[in-house]
């Protein structure tokens, strides 16, 4: 199934969106948030959205502000920002009812929104979510870890490291092993098309700027960790065993404050779990998907 791409005005934006529409409209419609680096809706959600559309959703999955093909926004990119950004799009796209996800940075908008707008989505899927640790790493020497990722980030080093990183087709396909670690899925189209993305799009200085705004010092600013609880939408967590960058035991935390939430775990995955296990990943999707709407159609 081929998607259609489409342009969104926002009040602070102009979006460029990837649309796949089923041939028989059969569950809610499904919004797909994408995470940040290199990353665009077509490179996270090319097999997911034509699989959810075949079974039965009208599934949208808009690049973010100055990913993709979006232009940047007249804003910063901050946390705030881009959960008020979530709420704009669903209007514009006159959602109700309906089903949403996020990857990483995408998780965390997702969170941001049920927050935001605890009546509008029906149900969630958080994969590899960011939001629920308080430092970019865990363990003895996750405070030393944060502190100097916060100085090579203030100093400008890891922008100059990471465009170094980005113009080198090795050291691109080497740091893929980290978030896709099936060498299977770790395709050459897909570090070429990375690679695409990281050279020639401006999602790497986008994402520079979320980063610059949420990394502090000694903490990360965004912790929705304690807030969890109020959280009533029926979610599902997707995250791979071997994420190096959300610990598995943060999104088990996590699972367990939400009062309606299941998690999957994804052996021997990575943080781009739904590129990693796709076999997996997709029909976790489907049948949460399925199950919330069999629920709203159970209720008086």
């Amino acid at each position: 199934m081929h998607a259609r791409r489409r342009r969104i005005d926002l009040p602070h934006a102009t979006l460029s969106a990837l649309e796949w529409r089923p041939s028989t409209e059969s569950g809610p419609p499904v919004l797909l948030l994408h995470g940040g680096g290199a990353d665009s809706a077509a490179l996270s959600w090319g097999e997911v959205g034509p699989a959810l559309a075949d079974a039965g959703h009208r599934v949208f999955a808009p690049d973010h502000p100055g990913f993709g093909q979006s232009p940047s926004a007249a804003w910063t990119l901050t946390q705030e920002n881009l959960v008020r950004h979530v709420g704009e799009l669903v209007d514009a796209l006159e959602l109700s009812d309906y089903a949403i996800a996020g990857l990483s940075l995408g998780g965390g908008m997702t969170i941001g929104h049920l927050f935001d707008r605890p009546a509008g989505a029906r149900t969630a899927v958080l994969l590899g979510c960011y939001g629920v640790m308080p430092r970019l790493a865990d363990g003895p020497l996750g405070r030393v870890t944060h502190l100097a990722s916060f100085l090579l980030l203030r100093s400008g080093l890891l922008a100059a490291m990471t465009r170094s990183y980005a113009r080198n087709a090795s050291a691109m396909e080497r740091g893929l092993r980290d978030l896709v670690r099936d060498p299977r899925a770790r395709t050459p189209e897909l570090v070429d098309a990375v690679a695409v993305e990281a050279a020639n799009g401006t999602g790497l200085a986008t994402f520079g700027q979320w980063q610059r705004d949420q990394v502090q010092w000694n903490r990360l600013r965004t912790v929705y960790t304690e807030r969890l609880p109020s959280i009533r939408t029926p979610t599902l967590f997707v995250h791979g065993t071997r994420d190096s960058g959300v610990p598995l035991a943060r999104i088990e935390k996590a699972s367990e404050l939400l009062p309606d939430a299941a998690l999957l775990t994804v052996p021997e995955a990575g943080h781009w779990v739904q590129r990693d296990r796709p076999d997996l990943v997709i029909p976790a999707m489907i049948e949460h998907l399925r199950r919330s709407d069999d629920a709203a159609t159970a209720r008086p």
